[in-house]
């Protein structure tokens, strides 16, 4: 497996610290990602995190700017002002900070959601108002999941 697939809610502990679904740590342990790219996400109140590819791919969409157009601006204010890096401890646990709190919600659970290449931190309820209004909206288009 080397995507980040389904989802899952694990409870933070009392030291603020939340397991990562063993699936997803199986994904960061095949592809070596040791330190992990959190950024807000740009549409979703949700942390998205991947490895250095993900930086990378956003830095190159950046590259191709003018480095003083308005695009390339507001990308590095996102990427670069919303993202920090985090490690998992040695037993694959990611510290929930006041950074993915204030920017998701988060206060007791998190579900974690996979996104092909990366993965984001949710909190539970608006996951799942969320992804129902997006199945509903989908419907109603009469695209369906097929």
């Amino acid at each position: 497996m080397n995507r980040f697939l389904s989802n899952a809610t694990n409870r933070i502990d009392a030291k603020g610290r939340v397991s990562v679904p063993s699936m997803f740590r199986a994904v960061l342990a095949q592809r070596d990602i040791r330190e992990l790219y959190c950024f807000q996400d740009f549409v979703f109140p949700a942390i998205s995190i991947g490895g250095l590819d993900l930086l990378d791919r956003f830095e190159r969409q950046i590259a191709g700017e003018d480095p003083f157009s308005p695009e390339a601006n507001q990308m590095s204010l996102l990427i670069h002002g919303g993202g920090v890096f985090m490690k998992l401890d040695s037993e694959g646990r990611l510290m929930v900070t006041d950074f993915i709190r204030d920017f998701t919600g988060i206060t007791t659970d998190v579900t974690f959601v996979g996104r092909a290449d990366h993965f984001q931190l949710w909190a539970p309820q608006t996951f799942e108002a969320v992804q129902a209004a997006a199945r509903t909206e989908r419907r109603a288009r009469g695209l369906g999941s097929g």
